[in-house]
């Protein structure tokens, strides 16, 4: 007689929530979600592999609603003791906290949007893929020191409510971030993709190396506005922010947000989609409503921002998705932002735009093609360290990382030393600020579970330099 089989994320889900019924009464509302999650990583530093890890983890969060109030709850031990345990601190966490009467119900049952199908190659990839791209990645650097990473994750996720809501889906993600380095100077290139089989580490590697050899003996700049080409990187930042402040239910309710639905915030340049499907992602949110694309910027006008179910009651809107674990304190997310809009024309040939010791530091035909169209301003690779200084406003301030240049007459000439800035970045996207946008958005990894942003580069009009990196 075989072994019965492990319970599946989705009758777990189920579990939890017949224990929570049997625990805190019929009136007890509550949602479970269960996620499997297989995670690996492939680090590698000084040009060699330093460790190889891989995880398979149960996650179980638990929110429940009774007697008017709500508390939330997480565990990751899946026996029937572990499940019992969870509902009763869960169950005794509520009763102990604050009236809700902002609590919005849970889903009723309703189909979930179908979802891409996932790699299973990249499901399964064994440790000797990624280190076949570590390997092309350090090869490509040409001896150059090296250091980052390849990853790969699959996660599986299931939702169940009281309600009667159940939903399930699957999602893998493959991302590589590697450095390569000369005589401190340090050169960057990052991928994320829905297959492994679509991450390049050689070609990763050459842009990271052409990047440091090109950022070698920089030069001190004045403070001031200059014009900037943004490569993805630094836009994914941009993005980023935009998400946790900029297009956030929670922030816009609370008037912390510079969104106004309906009105001519950024340039005509600019569409901005909320994608989660465009990609191996999972179907449904944290609350269990189905995941579909959002536009929240089109043509430059501000057309909409993400709610989940409590957001979306107190304005009087339906949820679009967007609710996180933490939400009724973080407030929804948009994690899969892309930007697109109106291309920088024909593409210059990879490198034409680059002169001297400068060679090398454009390794793209869109970037080369908006900066071709500089006549005096800065190609930026990467933000880093940024913090948000008005959110209201998103004023932001932060440092450049691994590599600017100086372009003249639409030609690098040299690299600058990194400089800290202070700017609004919705500002900085405004009317008649963006000068051109890349036609192909490259999409850059997020520490956060299944978060991506996928961003071309970028021209722009202006961006405040306030100093040196140690101002």
């Amino acid at each position: 007689m075989s072994a019965r089989s492990e319970p599946t994320e989705l009758e777990l889900a189920g579990q939890v929530i017949e224990l929570v019924r049997r625990l805190g009464g019929r009136a007890a509302q509550a949602e479970a979600v269960v996620t499997r999650a297989d995670l690996a990583l492939t680090r590698f530093a000084n040009s060699a592999i330093h460790q190889n890890v891989a995880e398979s983890t149960v996650g179980i969060r638990l929110r429940v609603h009774v007697d008017g109030r709500t508390a939330a709850g997480s565990g990751s031990v899946v026996t029937a003791d572990g499940l019992g345990a969870l509902v009763e601190r869960t169950l005794a966490a509520a009763r102990l906290c604050p009236p809700d009467p902002a609590w919005p119900g849970l889903g009723p049952p309703t189909p979930t949007p179908p979802a891409p199908p996932v790699d299973e190659a990249t499901a399964h990839a064994e440790p000797d893929q990624r280190a076949d791209r570590v390997r092309a990645f350090v090869a490509a650097a040409g001896g150059l020191s090296t250091a980052g990473y390849c990853r790969t994750a699959h996660r599986s996720s299931a939702f169940a409510n009281s309600a009667g809501h159940t939903a399930h889906g699957r999602s893998v993600e493959a991302a590589m971030d590697g450095i390569a380095r000369q005589a401190g100077a340090d050169g960057v290139a990052r991928r994320c993709a829905d297959r492994l089989s679509d991450i390049d580490g050689a070609e990763l590697g050459g842009h990271a190396a052409a990047k440091a050899q090109a950022a070698a003996d920089p030069i001190e700049l004045p403070p001031g506005r200059y014009e900037v080409v943004f490569e993805p990187a630094a836009v994914a930042d941009l993005l980023q922010n935009f998400s946790w402040y900029g297009f956030n239910g929670k922030r816009y309710a609370e008037r912390q947000s510079f969104a106004e639905p309906g009105a001519d915030q950024f340039d005509r340049a600019v569409t901005l989609v909320d994608d989660p499907l465009g990609a191996s992602g999972l179907p449904f949110d944290a609350e269990g409503t189905g995941r579909r694309a959002l536009t929240l910027v089109e043509a430059g006008t501000t057309r909409a921002v993400a709610h989940d179910r409590r957001t979306a009651g107190e304005a009087g809107a339906e949820s679009t998705g967007h609710a996180v674990a933490g939400g009724a304190t973080w407030g929804p997310m948009a994690r899969n932002l892309r930007l697109s809009g109106a291309a920088a024309g024909p593409a210059s040939a990879v490198g034409r735009s680059t002169t001297g010791a400068a060679a090398g530091a454009v390794v793209d035909s869109d970037t080369a093609a908006l900066v071709a169209g500089v006549r005096r301003g800065l190609l930026v690779t990467d933000l880093w360290y940024t913090r948000v200084l008005d959110p209201k406003s998103l004023v932001v301030t932060g440092l450049t990382r691994n590599g600017v240049w100086l372009v003249e007459d639409g030609t690098v000439v040299r690299a600058v030393r990194d400089l800290r800035f202070t700017e609004s970045y919705p500002r900085a996207l405004g009317p008649g600020a963006v000068l051109g946008l890349g036609a192909r958005p490259v999409r850059q990894p997020d520490r956060v579970d299944g978060a991506w942003w996928a961003a071309p580069p970028v021209r722009l009009a202006s961006w405040h330099f306030t100093g040196g990196a140690s101002g």
